[in-house]
């Protein structure tokens, strides 16, 4: 088949170019490359800036480029916002697109009108990045974020592609809940894919006098992420734990040098108010790190797995966060077989061939 994966979420669409290449199929990847992670794209879509030359000159750009876009069997968008233009803009590409291509999806990879009515409307999730049960968890989070989505063009545009679409492929146990009551006869979950051919596997554990602990900071949304209360936790268990433990703290770095300064530790925190793992945790699993973060039953039960959880599942406080950290340094004879576990996890569920033929399958079937 000839696809187009249109934007990126933290080299998704990329990974899934590679699996569906392997398997044999057509594939261009039109991105921005997720800005600042410089993620792997056939066709870059990335604005350089804001003022009125450069944006004239992004928008031709951009309406030259999708003259080339016709006639494939599928086209997969990664959200809403595709391009880094105002939503009425995507949606008239997004129409252009559905009109000359065969099929078109949607991904529910992201924040958008489904996932932010799902935290504030319907409280559907025990924390989020927007709440931890009633209590906000930012400013920043409940107020701003809030007045993207809801009540706005993106809801009328995303409500659009969502109705329209072919289908919606979600990549979080969060995102695939989120449209679940509207949309269930045209939604899949399907797990983000990982190229463990590109991942060496190193078992944990072993004869290390030092656990090293990793934790990434994007600058502007630490707190939105729940960084800052991961990183205090962290440093409050090296203050008791100095001859234990070390930490590795990298902020905005390129996704290739974040792998690889990332393959050298022993732990990852990694998406404390996500019940998923994201691409980071699966990355870090797949080279043998262990992953505290997000892993609730809810996700291991999406996947049908009922005998290993090697996720080091936190409740998004500090004080959950510093027990869960202490326990791993004064249990270290545990972590080989979570080490171990952790890459069975992402091979069995993430494996970039395995998760392009569920795509396959899904695109088939609608």
């Amino acid at each position: 088949m000839k696809i187009l994966l249109l934007g990126e979420c933290s080299n998704l669409h990329s990974t899934l170019a590679d699996g569906l290449k392997a398997l044999g199929h057509d594939v261009t990847v039109a991105s921005d490359g997720s800005k600042w992670m410089d993620n792997h794209r056939d066709i870059n879509t990335e604005r350089s800036s804001y003022d009125l030359f450069s944006s004239i000159k992004y928008l031709v750009t951009v309406h030259n480029t999708f003259r080339s876009f016709k006639d494939y069997d599928i086209v997969q968008i990664n959200n809403p916002l595709f391009l880094d233009l105002k939503i009425k803009r995507n949606l008239n590409f997004y129409r252009y697109l559905k009109k000359y291509n065969a099929k078109i999806f949607l991904g529910a990879f992201g924040t958008d009108y489904f996932w932010e009515k799902s935290c504030f409307e319907g409280r559907m999730f025990r924390y989020s990045d927007y709440f931890i049960g009633e209590l906000p968890t930012s400013p920043f989070a409940t107020n701003i974020l809030k007045k993207e989505w809801l009540g706005t063009q993106k809801q009328e545009v995303n409500i659009e592609i969502a109705e329209s679409c072919n289908g919606i492929i979600a990549c979080l146990y969060e995102y695939y809940k989120s449209y679940e009551p509207y949309y269930n006869d045209k939604l899949a979950y399907i797990p983000l894919p990982i190229n463990t051919s590109l991942l060496k596997y190193k078992q944990k554990g072993i004869n290390e006098e030092k656990l090293k602990f990793f934790i990434g900071i994007q600058k502007d949304r630490s707190e939105f992420k729940g960084t800052d209360i991961m990183y205090k936790a962290l440093l409050n268990i090296h203050d008791k734990y100095p001859k234990n433990t070390s930490i590795n703290k990298v902020e905005s770095i390129p996704l290739n040098q974040y792998v690889k300064m990332m393959s050298e530790s022993d732990i990852l925190l990694d998406q404390i108010y996500s019940y998923t793992p994201a691409m980071n945790g699966l990355i870090a699993m797949a080279q043998g790190l262990i992953l505290v973060g997000g892993g609730e039953p809810e996700m291991y039960e999406l996947l049908h797995e009922k005998q290993k959880f090697p996720i080091i599942n936190v409740f998004p406080t500090e004080e959950d966060i510093y027990n869960k950290l202490e326990t791993l340094i004064t249990n270290k004879n545990a972590i080989p077989n979570l080490s171990s576990d952790s890459r069975f996890f992402v091979e069995k569920y993430h494996d970039y061939i395995k998760v392009a033929q569920q795509y396959i399958d899904f695109w088939n079937s609608k």
